[in-house]
């Protein structure tokens, strides 16, 4: 049992602890090669997959089954296409649960955003961060405290970044939403501001909430009451969930909200969030179609797959991830995080099992 939520077994919390690594992961990898919003939109994805006879889409992406496809990929593509995946490759998407995880473990569930910003400088090469990290780092080496460090020249400030970092907050607080938006802020405020930080409130009490949630629809629900209902954020992920609970089809919830937040760009926050919501909802409880699903999504797949895919990860836990996503990864993890090159993927969900276990998680 554990002190933030008795109605879970050690086993239960182990299984979808594991499930929320093992699914960020593979769904970060499903989105890698498409990841660039402006070119791989929802229409061009499904092209390449139907000419590659890979809809629906149902394991990591195929091979390109052209030399125009392949030539738009992102250059890491040959490792995360089905069959020549062999441990995942490095990204943002999990260096940052990687980094979080370490944060916990080094300055415990009191930590401050100045430590925060002192664990990026000691463990972060500056050219593997991106947008608003980057000016983050840039302030941070330059003698800057937040919350300048999130507003001095940083023109990401409600982009997806901090979003990004907030699994581990949900994974170490099971069942208590609040608790981890609440760790999930102070490590957001380092880097962004408003629908920003909002993102990875929300993202972290949608984590968390998953744990003892019946279904993605009451887990989204859960995660909606931690942000400002007026917020940009809250109202595209209420309207995602209004449009399908008005039976539209998958197709047409994204159309409607892409039309609605079209001019925010592919890395903001908002229209992120809600291609992951749509993922949840249209995937309803199902590892494949989530994940599926929310890359189809297009915008910064990677990203929105790892996510939905750690949500959904939770939801099932590890033992109902389909073979297919996890035996490619082959329990590692490639990080630019010092120290963690080469981790096993179950060592990093017992270290994370043991942090949710720990008298100040609470």
């Amino acid at each position: 049992m554990t002190a933030t939520s008795p109605q879970l077994t050690e086993h239960d919390l182990a299984d979808r602890v594991l499930g929320g690594w093992l699914g960020r992961i593979a769904g970060n990898m499903l989105g890698k090669p498409v990841e660039q919003g402006e070119v791989w939109t929802r229409e061009r994805i499904d092209r390449y997959l139907r000419q590659a006879e890979a809809l629906p889409l149902t394991d990591y992406l195929p091979e390109p089954p052209s030399d125009d496809v392949e030539s738009a990929l992102r250059p890491e593509w040959r490792q995360c296409v089905r069959g020549r995946i062999h441990g995942s490759c490095r990204d943002d998407d999990v260096d940052y649960a990687v980094l979080g995880l370490h944060l916990l473990e080094t300055h415990g569930f009191a930590f401050t955003t100045e430590q925060v910003g002192e664990v990026w400088l000691l463990r972060l090469p500056y050219l593997q961060t991106f947008t608003a990290e980057r000016a983050t780092y840039r302030n941070l080496a330059n003698g800057l405290k937040p919350p300048l460090t999130a507003t001095y020249d940083n023109p990401y400030q409600e982009w997806i970044g901090a979003l990004i970092r907030a699994d581990v907050f949900g994974w170490t607080c099971p069942g208590a939403p609040r608790r981890a938006a609440s760790l999930a802020r102070r490590d957001a405020v380092l880097s962004h501001t408003g629908n920003g930080v909002y993102g990875a409130m929300w993202a972290a009490a949608l984590i968390s909430a998953a744990f003892t949630a019946p279904t993605p629809r009451a887990a989204l629900d859960a995660a909606l009451a931690v942000i400002p209902a007026s917020s940009r954020l809250a109202r595209a992920v209420r309207r995602t969930i209004s449009l399908h609970d008005s039976r539209l089809t998958w197709e047409e919830t994204l159309a409607t909200v892409e039309e609605e937040t079209g001019g925010l760009g592919w890395i903001h926050t908002v229209p992120n969030a809600a291609v992951i919501t749509a993922g949840l909802l249209y995937g309803d409880g199902d590892f494949t179609r989530t994940v599926t699903l929310t890359v189809r999504g297009g915008l910064d797949t990677d990203s929105n797959g790892a996510t939905a895919g750690s949500v959904a990860g939770v939801l099932c836990g590890a033992a109902a991830v389909p073979a297919q996503w996890k035996e490619p990864l082959e329990d590692r993890v490639r990080s630019a995080v010092f120290g963690f090159d080469g981790v096993r993927i179950s060592e990093l969900a017992a270290r994370t099992v043991e942090l949710a276990g720990r008298p100040d998680a609470t």
